[in-house]
């Protein structure tokens, strides 16, 4: 155990700079000699694991409650992601991960992962999401806005690239628990559709018509985005895509570009990867914790995959930052809410989507994961187009009236 202590002392990296003591089944990583976070275990053997087990290993402990984390948990996530590892166990993970990813693909049942991660509970995904349950990047103005003022502004600016108007038909693919949908409808007075497989989530999104009055111009599909049929002005795909995989990459944006009207904009956004970044350890936890079926591309074959359908984009953004700190905030209201969580969901699904929501703020805060809103249209020479971005920005969800 000392062995691993001085290992840590020496390979430490300055972006995680601390000093590490160990006492009574505690190691206390400290900077300026203040307590960063605690690692507590009840034997040197479970401590080691944070120290010297593989990440996949660490992660799995994490979650069955052998070490406990006090203090700030993604920090710590960072130390332990940046030492260094073994190139045979890099191989072996990237391996692992790709026959997950193969095994997924050729079982075919994509409504049984979307199931396994979607349908764990509504009530437990409220202990930590905004009231519109909206789960993916929000959008801040400010680094200081609040949850609900970052969701309500990723809605809006949603809407405002699409050019959503009055009367216009709206797709919203993989439609969560509704939130883009109510918003399209109440705002800016779109007759919108939603799919997902989500049991779940569907049963909520009704409720939540019933009690907002929006039932004819709000419909909510148990379909797969493939068995959705008709033409629609504008679509969005939103936190959704990641599911895609590149096997399944062309199928997607050709049945898209099928359901679009020829004026009609569609906006994906998605999780992204860098060109520099490859599958490991944390690519099979995932697979096998958290997204079953999930695998995250390149913005490059993204935009290859959309061209070779017929699209030309219009606008990217990349979101990085504002992930980061939706991450950070889910975190926080997991962790403050740990006991409604463990009396909603078992104590390893919620340390899981704990451990889950942390590394996912470290990596986008420290560029391992991107995140993209791209907007297409039909390549066509007759499409009008705005000029300048400006019909995005020019107004304010504060300053408007609903419809």
């Amino acid at each position: 155990m000392q062995n691993a202590l001085r290992a840590a002392r020496s390979t430490t990296k300055p972006a995680a700079s601390c000093v590490v003591e160990y006492t009574r089944g505690k190691a206390i990583f400290r900077e300026s000699g203040t307590p960063t976070f605690v690692v507590t275990a009840a034997s040197e053997q479970q401590l080691s694991i944070f120290f010297r087990g593989d990440i996949y290993s660490a992660a799995n402990a994490f979650i069955r409650g052998e070490f406990e984390i006090e203090g700030d948990l993604i920090r710590a996530i960072r130390w332990r992601i940046s030492q260094p590892r073994s190139r045979i166990n890099e191989c072996f993970w990237a391996t692992a991960a790709k026959l997950a990813r193969l095994r997924s693909f050729c079982r075919g049942n994509a409504a049984q992962d979307i199931q396994f991660h979607y349908d764990r509970s509504n009530r437990f995904y409220q202990t930590f999401l905004d009231p519109r349950m909206v789960y993916s990047c929000a959008y801040f103005r400010q680094p200081t806005d609040s949850l609900e003022q970052a969701q309500a502004a990723k809605l809006d600016h949603i809407c405002r690239k699409l050019d959503i108007t009055s009367g216009e038909t709206f797709l919203d693919i993989g439609c969560g628990w509704g939130g883009l949908l109510i918003h399209a409808a109440e705002w800016y007075g779109a007759l919108c559709t939603g799919c997902t497989l989500s049991r779940s989530q569907i049963e909520f999104v009704q409720d939540t018509l019933e009690k907002t009055g929006l039932d004819n111009h709000i419909r909510v599909l148990e379909s797969d985005f493939q068995q959705i049929e008709g033409t629609f002005n504008k679509i969005a795909s939103v936190g959704m895509f990641e599911h895609i995989g590149r096997r399944r990459l062309r199928t997607y944006f050709t049945h898209i570009a099928g359901l679009l009207a020829d004026d009609g904009l569609f906006l994906n956004h998605g999780i992204a990867r860098p060109q520099t970044v490859s599958d490991g350890a944390e690519t099979f936890f995932l697979q096998r914790r958290v997204f079953p079926g999930g695998e995250l591309l390149h913005i490059s074959d993204v935009v290859r995959a959309a061209e070779q359908a017929g699209f030309e984009v219009l606008d990217i953004e990349n979101l990085r930052p504002h992930y980061a700190l939706t991450c950070r905030a889910w975190v926080e209201r997991l962790q403050t809410r740990a006991e409604d969580g463990m009396r909603l969901v078992s104590t390893e699904v919620y340390r899981t989507w704990l451990l889950y929501l942390a590394a996912c703020a470290a990596s986008f805060e420290d560029g391992g994961t991107d995140i993209y809103q791209a907007l297409f249209a039909k390549r066509s020479s007759h499409q009008r187009r705005h000029l300048t971005r400006d019909y995005i920005y020019a107004d304010t969800l504060g300053l408007r009236e609903p419809g």
